[in-house]
């Protein structure tokens, strides 16, 4: 498995966006979302709507999938 963060569009309230993570981070978002019975694009939106100003979106899935598993 590559270590290269993997580029993805999402829509976020309508508008589209591209995120960069690593496959390893996309699979954990994917299962987070299904077990929340939610679109990864909700998903996201929800973390969006929750990160500070100066935290980049990619950052802020991250730690939230890092929170998550680790049951934060």
């Amino acid at each position: 498995m590559s270590g290269r963060p993997v580029k993805h569009s999402l829509t976020l309230r309508g508008h589209r966006t591209s995120v960069s993570l690593e496959m390893a981070f996309w699979q954990a978002f994917r299962e987070i979302a299904e077990a929340e019975g939610k679109t990864l694009n909700a998903l996201a939106a929800q973390i969006d709507g929750s990160r500070e100003a100066d935290v980049g979106l990619a950052s802020a899935i991250r730690v939230f999938i890092l929170r998550r598993l680790s049951g934060g």
